[in-house]
């Protein structure tokens, strides 16, 4: 599966009107009604934003506004194409004063959530887990091959180690009866692009 390292923001103009794309890495549905109201409270002076996502098996596009099935449609035909997945775009439009019909809408809309792709650093990535693991000092060479998914390390009277580990890998930790504290499920990153 293929996702976004980080998030994208994009600025497009097409006959006056200014087309602004951000691209979210999401991993819940109740961040995207957050995001889109943060874009909103941005740009108050925006006519549309539009939108669309893919979180595993949900998709959804909205045109907010726009002729239907010419802005929502067309920025997640883009997400697809690319095979995303966890991913919110939005378009936000100011329009120029001048129509740009349907095809015309199609197009930019289009445009812009390709342009926001096409500077997104993609990654491969799996379903996993983000878990905090107490350890001893003793034991800390057994986890040597967990230092590329460490997040945060915390050297007290024992160890504490934050990392989002594969499913794979949650199964060899929990082998070694350590003290594994399963913070929910994440998205791994496998290898870049």
């Amino acid at each position: 599966m293929k996702t976004i390292n980080e998030n994208v923001v994009t600025k497009l103009e097409i006959k006056r009107s200014i087309f602004i794309s951000y691209l979210y890495k999401i991993d819940t549905i109740e961040e995207i009604a957050n995001i889109i109201t943060s874009i909103k409270q941005e740009h108050k002076g925006a006519n549309h934003y539009c939108y669309a996502y893919i979180l595993e098996n949900l998709k959804k596009a909205s045109d907010d506004g726009e002729p239907s099935k010419t802005a929502g449609m067309p920025i997640l035909n883009i997400l697809e194409k690319n095979e995303l997945d966890h991913i919110l775009c939005v378009v936000v439009r100011y329009f120029g004063g001048i129509k740009l019909g349907a095809g015309g809408l199609v197009r930019a809309y289009s445009e812009s959530a390709k342009l926001a792709v096409n500077k997104a650093d993609i990654i491969n990535y799996s379903l996993g887990y983000h878990i905090i693991i107490s350890c001893d000092y003793k034991q800390l060479a057994e986890l040597s091959w967990l230092k590329p998914y460490i997040i945060d390390i915390q050297y007290l009277d024992k160890i504490k180690i934050e990392a989002k580990v594969s499913k794979e890998e949650y199964m060899n930790i929990t082998k070694l009866n350590l003290d594994t504290l399963p913070l929910g499920e994440c998205l791994v990153q496998q290898s870049k692009e």
